[in-house]
């Protein structure tokens, strides 16, 4: 439920070939500034270099205010807003919208990604149309500064890492001001309430609700 297979739709992103010659998508995180600096010279007259090691989709808004620190990526029709950070190494797909006081670092954004409002996201991979709520964001080095593990049930799996956010599936919806903690995997499809607290791996079709209980959807 936590592989890259699991979680994402390959044809909605431009690192698709190199997502596939991994298994667990964390395992992802360390390469790619050179996933950027590779695909970057080769994307084409419909992207321009607008400062070194920058690509920018002749599609995209790119707002006055904003920040594009290198390596990055911006897709076709993206939006980056009034007061956007990113701090580099982000591969931002289509149709994606990063919003005002939006930092991002280390991370992919598949197409159709939406973190409006005051979002942090850092070493972390969101899937197709994902969306993270005002505020809500990924915090990715855990307190003691230990390597990160993901927890599923009683299993735990150990990642190597010392930076690791979050990992959102395709179509999720992350509420409002939550948190989700380093080492978190949200299956495709699922939902998560508002000011939560989220750890762990959250099985696909599912709810987390804001005292840590998950439930299944009700199919409509």
């Amino acid at each position: 439920m936590y592989t890259i297979k699991d979680l994402y739709d390959l044809d909605h992103t431009l690192a698709k070939e190199y997502l596939l010659s991994f298994t667990y998508p964390w395992e992802a995180l360390k390469g790619i500034k050179e996933l950027i600096l590779t695909l970057g010279p080769a994307l084409g007259e419909d992207y321009e270099e607008v400062s070194e090691n920058v690509w920018v989709h002749k599609t995209a808004k790119v707002f006055p205010s904003a920040y594009l620190g290198a390596p990055c990526i911006i897709g076709p029709g993206t939006e980056v807003r009034h007061g956007a950070f990113i701090r580099g190494s982000a591969l931002v797909g289509a149709d994606c919208v990063v919003g005002n006081s939006v930092e991002l670092k280390n991370v992919i954004l598949f197409d159709h990604v939406q973190t409006p409002h005051y979002n942090y996201v850092g070493d972390s991979i969101l899937g197709y149309y994902s969306h993270m709520g005002a505020g809500s964001i990924t915090s990715n080095v855990k307190s003691d500064k230990k390597l990160v593990v993901v927890h599923n049930g009683e299993e735990q799996i150990e990642t190597g890492l010392k930076k690791f956010g979050a990992m959102l599936g395709d179509h999720v919806e992350v509420g409002c001001n939550s948190v989700l903690n380093p080492g978190t995997v949200i299956g495709r499809n699922c939902n998560v309430y508002p000011t939560s607290c989220v750890r762990g791996v959250i099985p696909e079709g599912s709810i987390w609700k804001n005292n840590g209980t998950v439930v299944k959807k009700v199919e409509d």
